[in-house]
């Protein structure tokens, strides 16, 4: 395995961005203590109660309430993404010096705690408000969690492994992502709040794995407490201390030039299941794959997620090609990118991730969207882990759950902008609740009788008035429509986050040559 190019020194406290030679495969693996495993396994139950949100909080939020939804715009929906952006991914930029101080297992328990609080608020309150108020605890609970997670991982490994290790335990915990959805599509058929009692219920389990788990490093930590508070010194506000480390240049810089990527990873989120719903006619991948006829079987209706009567694949089935690609081959793209320099690997990532929303906007058939879906998985397997092993080996030895609270600003500003900006193009560009609502006034409904129509059954009026099947109506509305401008739009945000990718490499390496 070739060796990637270095780059420059962290502060005299520590940490190295050194690129050192990863072990093979095999001895890479093999090396991973159960920390690791336990560490893996707790974020995929996480992961699995996240997404089961995650993957349907766009369609519970458009869902007429006659329907048990929201029944809300995706412009309004925006607001509450923007807000549990903020919070989840600016907290820990504090929050994980909290887990270097006070130790990580006591607040990844505290975190699950919150986060149950915060789905069966979602649970118990079925309005705006209610999800509102269970998204910011769950955006909290998010926020205090992954620091310690992270960090755990980062002193449960070496240099010569942590490829690998973060590889792995980017696919272990898609395991968690990809369950996540197929939850979701069978509880939302029977409830929209059972969805948020399932989660509630697995998240729970992470108390059990809490009993498994041992803190690395947690005797050092408490040596060294106990050696400041013996020598009457004062540990520094964690604000300052992380204030003064984000004020390197090598850290703010490739933080904020990052940011790109998490807006296009944000908006397959947060945006592609409205798209998938109102656009993707995936009819076509349903007789293809299972001989031209609906599928009566449960277990495949639940592993592909499908709708009642087995005719189409729900959005959540679609988008969960990416966490099912995630947790089948990372380990491949992990070993990978290790033959690559760090930007470099990021730089052919977010290029595919920019080419895949390219795509989307480019065509509705239902193989389109998935063959999207899949280039966006491989982009995202070329740089996401590959950015979060970049900042953990930047972090000096005592700071590094710090650091990896650092990791979460790119998100913060990438999340935060495509959570206001996204649903707003989307209303613009291609909401078929807003098309659906301009032709039945051309067809002589009065201003105010449309606006009387409860929000999202304007396209059910519209069906209903011309008396043609739903996908026949779909496709007039996007022959007159530009639907796929908005996915054009944040394509062009991902090219421009590669390009700064690029060149901040080449900076490193200048920077290593003085």
């Amino acid at each position: 395995m070739s060796t990637e190019s270095p780059t420059p020194d962290a502060p005299s406290s520590g940490g190295s961005v050194d690129e050192v030679k990863q072990l093979g495969l095999v001895a890479a693996v093999a090396s991973l203590g159960y920390v690791f495993w336990i560490v893996g396994g707790m974020e995929m139950i996480e992961r699995l109660a996240y997404y089961g949100v995650k993957a349907v909080a766009t369609l519970y939020a458009k869902d007429p309430v006659s329907k048990g939804g929201l029944g809300v715009t995706m412009t309004e929906f925006g607001n509450i993404l923007t807000l549990w952006a903020l919070v989840q991914s600016v907290l820990p930029v504090f929050t994980g010096g909290l887990s270097d101080r006070f130790g990580y297992k006591e607040t990844i328990a505290a975190s699950t705690v919150v986060k149950i609080i915060g789905y069966l608020t979602m649970a118990t309150f079925p309005t705006f408000g209610g999800f509102f108020a269970g998204a910011m605890l769950l955006a909290a609970g998010t926020a205090i969690f992954k620091p310690g997670i992270q960090g755990t991982l980062v002193k449960s490994t070496t240099r010569e492994t942590s490829s690998i290790a973060w590889g792995i335990f980017y696919q272990t915990v898609n395991i968690g992502g990809f369950l996540g959805p197929l939850l979701a599509g069978l509880m939302r058929k029977l409830e929209w709040r059972y969805v948020f009692l399932a989660c509630a219920a697995i998240i729970s389990l992470n108390f059990v794995m809490l009993l498994l788990y041992k803190e690395p490093g947690k005797a050092e930590r408490l040596a060294k407490a106990a050696e400041d508070r013996a020598a009457g010194r004062v540990q520094a506000p964690l604000w300052r201390t992380s204030l003064l480390e984000l004020a390197r240049p090598q850290v703010w810089v490739y933080l904020l030039i990052f940011s790109g990527f998490w807006f296009m990873f944000n908006a397959l989120f947060d945006v592609l299941p409205a798209h998938l719903e109102d656009w993707v006619d995936t009819r076509g991948v349903v007789r293809d794959l299972f001989g031209g006829q609906p599928v009566s079987n449960a277990f495949v209706q639940f592993f592909v997620v499908m709708n009642k009567d087995g005719s189409e694949i729900l959005p959540e089935g679609m988008l969960n090609l990416n966490s099912g690609l995630i947790m089948i081959t990372c380990f491949g793209f992990a070993w990978l990118s290790g033959l690559m320099r760090a930007t470099t690997s990021m730089v052919v990532g977010t290029l595919l991730a920019s080419a895949s929303l390219f795509l989307i906007g480019a065509a509705t058939a239902g193989w389109a969207a998935l063959a999207a879906i899949a280039v966006f998985s491989v982009g995202e397997m070329l740089s996401s882990p590959k950015f979060s092993e970049f900042v953990g080996n930047l972090a000096p030895d005592d700071k590094k759950a710090m650091y990896l609270g650092f990791s979460q600003i790119p998100l913060a500003i990438g999340w935060t902008l495509e959570g206001k900006i996204g649903p707003m193009l989307y209303d613009h560009y291609a909401s078929k609740e807003a098309f659906a609502r301009t032709a039945l006034q051309a067809r002589g409904l009065t201003e105010a009788q449309v606006t009387a129509i409860p929000q999202g059954e304007a396209f059910t009026k519209l069906v209903a008035a011309t008396g043609h099947e739903p996908w026949q109506v779909t496709a007039e509305l996007a022959a007159s429509h530009d639907i796929g401008m908005v996915w054009n739009l944040m394509g062009v945000v991902g090219i421009v986050s590669a390009v700064g990718i690029y060149l901040y490499g080449r900076w490193i390496r200048t920077l290593v040559a003085r």
